[in-house]
């Protein structure tokens, strides 16, 4: 975006929840009990997946990747938010609003197309459990999530280039708690209408193609359950499923309410309420739903603690 005309012009203020003065205090110490609550759970996912050798498979290495996009997510957009939240000064500057925009767009890439790959992993296990290590060999892992990575921020700096090159015409009020692409096309004083389009394509592709393969994996897994004729069985081919089939319901929910549709359309409060979820609460849950619903993880916690024990007694 081109800058405010005056030389003056040091970035943009997030107005963020100002107009609701008596929801920030609250909201300043739920987003920091959050915060860490985030931290510490995707953290010790990442731990445990390094440190234990039992871990060592494609699914915790899958997971590893997502509790480390959530840290980032979390870290890119919750400290600003607090800041503005505790303190008058409500501004980000210009470099700090274009970090939030790339990182932000690009994460959201990212875990679109790991849940999907998540998916043909249960999908291999439960499908092809005799052939599953050699299906999702090592190498094969690495370059997927690789791809997931280096494809989702090569969309996000066409996306914010795209987003940042609109003239403001001395607009730098944000009516959002951080930098997003919707929000900042709003601010454009220039018709957004190719952005709009190519932003809702750009959505199809990260939303419905990742959705649709996870569906398509889902469908042949539950064929698959189905067939089982041991109901003790059926039941554990559904518990290694299960999590993350939460975890797409929640997060692709909240982003097809986001993306899918345009801009111009969007109802400020709503956006926010679901962009709130998906920042900063969506990071807490992805690492309660794998944790409380996954004896393996449980079980690589207390091996951890336990070591950890012994190593002080000794």
């Amino acid at each position: 975006m081109e800058r405010a005309n005056d030389s003056t012009f040091t970035g943009f203020i997030l107005l963020g929840f100002s107009d609701k003065p008596h929801l920030e205090t609250a909201l300043f110490v739920v987003i920091l009990i959050i915060y860490l609550l985030s931290f510490v759970g995707n953290g010790t996912i990442i731990l445990l997946s390094i440190m234990d050798s039992h871990l060592h498979t494609p699914m915790y290495f899958f997971l590893s990747n997502l509790s480390f996009m959530d840290l980032c997510l979390t870290t890119c957009t919750i400290p600003q938010t607090l800041v503005n939240f505790k303190g008058k000064d409500k501004t980000i500057t210009y470099g700090g609003c274009v970090a939030q925009l790339f990182i932000a767009s690009g994460l959201g890439g990212v875990e679109c197309v790991l849940l999907s790959v998540m998916a043909y992993d249960r999908y291999a296990a439960v499908c092809h459990p005799l052939r599953y290590t050699v299906i999702m060999y090592p190498q094969l892992c690495l370059q997927l999530v690789v791809t997931a990575w280096l494809g989702s921020f090569g969309n996000s700096v066409v996306q914010t280039a795209l987003t940042m090159s609109l003239p403001l015409c001395g607009k730098n009020h944000v009516d959002h708690f951080f930098c997003e692409i919707p929000v900042m096309l709003k601010l454009a004083c220039t018709s957004t209408s190719i952005n709009e389009a190519e932003l809702f394509a750009i959505g199809l592709f990260f939303l419905v193609v990742p959705l649709s393969l996870i569906l398509l994996s889902y469908g042949h897994i539950a064929h698959a359950v189905l067939k089982i004729k041991s109901a003790q069985g059926r039941w554990k081919a559904f518990g290694t499923c299960s999590s993350h089939l939460l975890v797409v319901v929640i997060f692709f929910g909240t982003l097809i309410s986001m993306y899918l549709q345009t801009p111009s359309r969007y109802s400020q409060d709503v956006n926010k309420s679901i962009a709130l979820f998906y920042t900063f609460v969506t990071p807490l849950l992805n690492p309660l739903i794998y944790t409380l619903r996954n004896k393996e993880v449980k079980e690589a916690l207390r091996r951890l603690v336990g070591r950890a024990i012994d190593s002080r007694e000794s």
